[in-house]
């Protein structure tokens, strides 16, 4: 079940939340101003996390791209070149 509620009351009633969570499976949409900005919803207790101290050895496992490397290289150097020049301006307007 999934429910829509304002930031304020996430805030003010969130160890009702987490419990509606928990024990219900509740799916809440956090909304700020009317629109939509978080999701809380159960975790997947199944899901297969990995921590990042696990990542080296995942990345060991993939497989190696060799003779492909370089074209692969090749390819994105074409795409970069063909990009038109980035002008840095206020990064805020």
């Amino acid at each position: 079940m999934e429910k829509r509620i304002s930031a304020t009351r996430a805030v003010r009633d969130f160890s009702e939340v987490l419990n509606t969570i928990k024990f219900k499976g509740v799916h809440y949409i956090i909304e700020r101003g009317g629109k939509a900005v978080a999701s809380m919803k159960p975790i997947d207790e199944k899901a297969d996390f990995k921590t990042l101290g696990e990542l080296k050895g995942l990345l060991k496992k993939l497989p190696r791209l060799d003779e492909e490397l370089d074209a692969f290289a090749a390819d994105l150097e074409d795409i970069r070149k063909d990009q038109p020049p980035v002008v840095m301006g206020d990064l805020w307007e």
